[in-house]
C-alpha cells in the first residue's frame, strides 16, 4: 500500500540528482510539490517533460535545481517563452536534449513494457534526429515503408510526480481521462502524488471512478496539498490563474525579477541571492 505522509517528507523523497518526470501544464501538475524542492535547494535535477515543459520547469530552472532538461518545448504558451529556461539555455547553464511529443511518449512506452527501445517513424531527416546520438536509424526488419525506421531508447525515470484531485486511503488515485499520467507512473522507478483531498471510498471498487484511476499498485507515496495545482488549472476542481502566470512571464524575464519573485511566492532565494 502507498504510503501516505506530509508534503515535505514527500518532496524529501526526491535526491538531488534524481530523473523526475513531469506532466504538462494542462495535467495535474504538482505545483506544491515543486516549491517544496526549490524551498528545499534541490540540485542537479533532470528533468523530462511528458511532453512540453511550463511554469514549473521554468521556476526550477530559475532556482538553479536543474542540470539537465528533456522536452519537446517549454514555454509558457500565449504569454510567450519561459523566461528562465530560455536564459539558462542560452547561457549553457542547463543542458537540454531536444526532442518530440511522439518520441518522448514512444521512449516511456518502452520502459512501460519492459523493453530496451521502440520504433518509431516520421522524425527521419529531421534535425532533432541528427543531433540525438542516443537515437538509431536502422533497415526496417520488416521491410515496410521507405526501409528506414528511428529507434528511440526507452527512458526510466527516478520519479514521475504529479497532483490529483482526489485519491483513496489504499493509494489509488483518480486521474480521469489523462493516460500520460499512466506511462508516467507505469514506466518510473518510483510515483510521488500530491492530492487536493483523500477519500475513504475505494476508488477502484466503483464503476464511475475505476477506468479513470491510478491503481496504487505504480503509487509509492501521497501527500494532501490544497490547492497544489495553484496557479495552474485542475480539472474539475479550479482554472489556470491566468493573471498570475502573465505577471510571472513578466518579472522572470530579469534576474532580479525572478529572485523577488521566489522570495514572494516560494519563500525562498534565487542562487545569486543566496551566495
Amino acid at each position: 500500500m502507498a504510503e501516505i505522509q506530509d508534503i515535505n517528507a514527500l518532496a524529501d523523497r526526491i535526491p538531488d540528482g534524481a530523473h523526475l518526470a513531469l506532466p504538462p501544464e494542462y495535467s495535474f501538475v504538482p505545483m506544491q510539490l515543486v516549491r517544496c524542492l526549490i524551498r528545499r535547494q534541490a540540485r542537479e535535477l533532470r528533468i523530462l517533460c511528458v511532453p512540453l515543459g511550463g511554469l514549473a520547469v521554468d521556476m526550477l530552472i530559475g532556482a538553479g535545481c536543474v542540470a539537465e532538461i528533456e522536452a519537446a518545448a517549454v514555454s509558457l504558451g500565449e504569454n510567450g517563452l519561459a523566461p528562465r529556461f530560455t536564459d539558462a539555455v542560452l547561457s549553457h547553464r542547463v543542458s537540454m536534449k531536444d526532442s518530440t511529443c511522439p518520441a518522448l511518449h514512444t521512449a516511456l512506452q518502452a520502459a512501460e513494457k519492459g523493453v530496451p527501445f521502440m520504433p518509431l517513424g516520421g522524425i527521419i531527416g529531421s534535425d532533432i534526429a541528427a543531433n540525438r546520438p542516443d537515437w538509431r536509424i536502422v533497415d526496417d526488419p520488416m521491410g515496410q515503408g521507405n526501409g528506414r525506421i528511428l529507434l528511440i531508447p526507452a527512458i526510466r525515470p527516478d520519479f514521475a510526480i504529479l497532483h490529483s484531485p482526489l485519491a483513496d486511503r489504499n493509494g489509488n488515485v483518480w486521474i480521469g481521462r489523462r493516460r500520460e499520467l499512466v506511462t508516467m507512473a507505469h514506466a518510473a522507478k518510483q510515483t510521488l502524488v500530491t492530492v487536493e483531498s483523500f477519500t475513504d471510498t475505494d476508488l477502484l471498487a466503483d464503476e464511475k471512478t475505476a477506468a479513470g484511476t491510478l491503481p496504487a499498485l505504480y503509487v509509492t507515496a501521497l501527500a494532501e496539498a490544497v490547492g497544489g495545482a495553484r496557479p495552474l488549472a485542475l480539472t474539475g476542481c479550479y482554472e489556470r490563474d491566468d493573471g498570475a502566470i502573465a505577471a510571472y512571464a513578466q518579472v522572470a524575464r530579469t534576474d532580479a525579477g525572478f529572485a523577488d519573485y521566489l522570495a514572494r511566492t516560494v519563500g525562498a532565494h534565487a542562487p545569486e541571492a543566496a551566495e
